[in-house]
């Protein structure tokens, strides 16, 4: 009688016990915005947020700066981490800002190449590299050897004499106001076969990137730095935008996918996926969360559970 009237409390304990660890495992919801930016699809904050093709490169991290956290949005290839500044969805762009790339503010040797994955929805956008400290004359500098492909455009020469002015380029190791012989703009730039653009083979120092010269292109200092690059939704994230996405946006819903089989979900304010939008009611066959959290238990799976233990609760 004793073991009888201590099960049912055995099981009361276990059950919640699991429903807590469930819930506790619930991963932040997909956001709207990370730091600065504000995000839509196909980006997203983590893991079953925006499109399922980006995710693995992209999410929204914590990071900390002048001693203060804060949230940055990251691209991650086979080299590094890049923090994205911008982001332009009308022209499916977006501005990177890679920790050694040099400015005239700040120059350093680059301790690794900077890459992309070719099996990323990303390319190289308009962007100008300028490849720094490299052995003189870089006109001789080449892809594929001394008789492959010359890499330096002699006719932005005036962009390495501009550069060259800014103090920052003793942290190269160069002196102030250094020959252009040791500098090269590389355009239009490319990636080697390894998706990098290899400063090691080319024997340069450090590198800079310039997005727009503005109104000022004798003048370093207002220049815009970053690397731009260009992404592409592919058909099916495509269709998906000009449809459910852009139902599930106007309804104040946020675009995801589930993690089990990337079926599209829109996740609403009040906690819940729906496959259509937002102005959609619940219904039984949703997840109680959003995508991101996989590890949840689906609704109809806990209504089951807590059945299965009335019963054997009832039966005791």
């Amino acid at each position: 009688m004793e073991q009888k009237t201590l099960l049912p409390a055995l099981l009361c304990v276990i059950f919640f016990n699991l429903l807590c660890f469930t819930i506790a495992q619930k991963p932040p919801a997909c956001q709207t915005t990370c730091g600065s930016l504000k995000l839509k699809y196909p980006f997203g904050t983590g893991a079953g947020c925006g499109s399922p093709t980006f995710q693995p490169y992209i999410a929204c991290e914590i990071t900390n700066k002048d001693q203060k956290q804060q949230q940055q949005l990251l691209l991650t290839t086979h080299t590094a981490s890049y923090p994205i500044t911008s982001i332009s969805y009308s022209t499916q762009t977006l501005t990177l800002t890679p920790p050694s790339m040099s400015s005239c503010s700040s120059m350093q040797p680059s301790p690794s190449n900077f890459g992309l994955d070719w099996a990323s929805p990303f390319q190289l956008g308009r962007s100008t590299f300028i490849l720094l400290s490299c052995p003189p004359p870089t006109s001789s500098l080449t892809l594929g050897g001394s008789s492959g492909i010359p890499v330096c455009d002699p006719s932005y020469s005036n962009l390495c004499a501009s550069i060259y002015t800014c103090p920052s380029v003793v942290g190269l190791g160069l002196p102030l106001f250094p020959p252009t012989n040791t500098c090269c703009v590389y355009s239009p730039g490319n990636l080697d076969s390894k998706g990098e653009l290899d400063l090691c083979g080319l024997k340069c120092a450090g590198y800079t990137s310039v997005v727009s010269l503005g109104d000022y292109p004798t003048d370093p200092s207002r220049w815009e730095y970053g690397v731009a690059l260009k992404y592409s939704h592919g058909d099916l994230d495509s269709g998906i935008v000009d449809t459910k996405c852009k139902s599930c946006e106007m309804s104040d819903g946020v675009c995801g996918y589930s993690v089990d089989d990337h079926s599209f979900l829109c996740g609403c304010k009040n906690g819940y996926n729906t496959s259509s939008d937002c102005n959609n009611n619940f219904s039984p066959d949703q997840e109680l969360f959003w995508g991101s959290a996989s590890n949840l238990l689906p609704a109809w799976k806990m209504w089951f559970a807590l059945v299965v233990f009335w019963e054997i609760s009832y039966s005791f």
